[in-house]
């Protein structure tokens, strides 16, 4: 018999018939073609919201708005008291601040440190109870020992106070405000009543025992039965690190180095309170630096150079 002809020569449409078999094949892989898909970027923002750059000069930059123009002072909380204030004649509960020879000891530097900053000391220690390292730095800087040390953020280089310039209490004026920081008073272990303000648990209707107690620590689904990190809960009180804003001054003594500030500050008697103009208030119109002087015995010795 004679070889059947194949039929793939019919099954196979003419190309005038079926234009679309003359179009080159698009290898495709999937669903998806290999060829690279146009996506709108997700960081193509309107030009009204630039891109925040991620840079550490940057940051400062837009927060150099809430940093003080001048530096602080450190002072010893002495207690409080209670006098009357002259503008709204009611009796107001203050507290007394002293600063204990409060010097400039150096500085910090954007370009050098990355920030501006003026470091302050208080207080005097003997040098046999300091390190080397620590005596190094005092001597090198020509300030004496101090037992307290601190640093305090300025908006530029107008706020550096000279380094070895005493500050004194008439850095602040009365009426201005001021925040003060320092180490809150430790409780030791409290209850989640005392320590975060639970109402508790109901008196009776079948309660026993669990009067104070905290209750439930949440969900047991959908959270994966689980405690949340930083649940409120029973635990060590105070000793931390706490600021209280917009304190008014009250009253200024400067020859005993006396600020007296309206209402509480944070710690116990004889503690170390950091305290600087309010960033939350308006700054305060002085003209220089009022409160911060050379020492006499430094002015002296130039004038003598000279």
């Amino acid at each position: 018999m004679p070889p059947r002809p194949s039929t793939r020569l019919f099954a196979t449409p003419p190309r005038f018939l079926c234009p679309s078999l003359s179009i080159p094949i698009q290898q495709t892989r999937s669903i998806r073609s290999i060829l690279p898909v146009k996506k709108p970027s997700r960081f193509n923002h309107a030009p009204s919201l630039p891109v925040l750059s991620a840079s550490q000069t940057a940051a400062f930059d837009r927060k150099e708005a809430s940093f003080p123009l001048r530096t602080g002072a450190l002072a010893i909380k002495k207690g409080m008291t209670a006098i009357y204030d002259p503008t709204t004649a009611k009796r107001e509960a203050c507290t007394v601040l002293q600063l204990d020879r409060c010097q400039v000891i150096s500085h910090k530097l954007r370009p050098v440190h990355g920030y501006w900053a003026v470091q302050v000391g208080c207080g005097t220690k003997e040098a046999r109870n300091v390190t080397r390292p620590e005596r190094g730095h005092f001597a090198a800087q020509g300030v004496p020992i101090k037992r307290h040390v601190a640093e305090f953020r300025v908006k530029n280089e107008a706020g550096l106070a000279e380094v070895g310039s005493v500050i004194t209490a008439d850095l602040f004026q009365p009426g201005q405000f001021i925040d003060a920081r320092a180490t809150t008073r430790g409780m030791g272990f409290a209850g989640g009543m005392k320590r975060w303000g639970f109402s508790g648990q109901p008196a009776s209707h079948g309660n026993s025992l669990t009067h104070r107690a905290m209750g439930s620590a949440g969900a047991s689904q959908g959270s994966g039965s689980r405690v949340l990190p930083g649940k409120k809960m029973a635990g060590r009180m105070g000793g931390e690190r706490h600021t209280v804003q917009n304190l008014k001054v009250m009253m200024v003594d400067r020859e005993n180095g006396i600020v007296v500030v309206s209402g509480a500050v944070p710690g116990p008697k004889y503690s170390i309170v950091s305290i600087q103009d309010a960033l939350k208030k308006p700054w305060p119109t002085v003209e220089g630096q009022p409160g911060i002087k050379m020492p006499e015995v430094v002015i002296r010795e130039k004038v003598a150079e000279a």
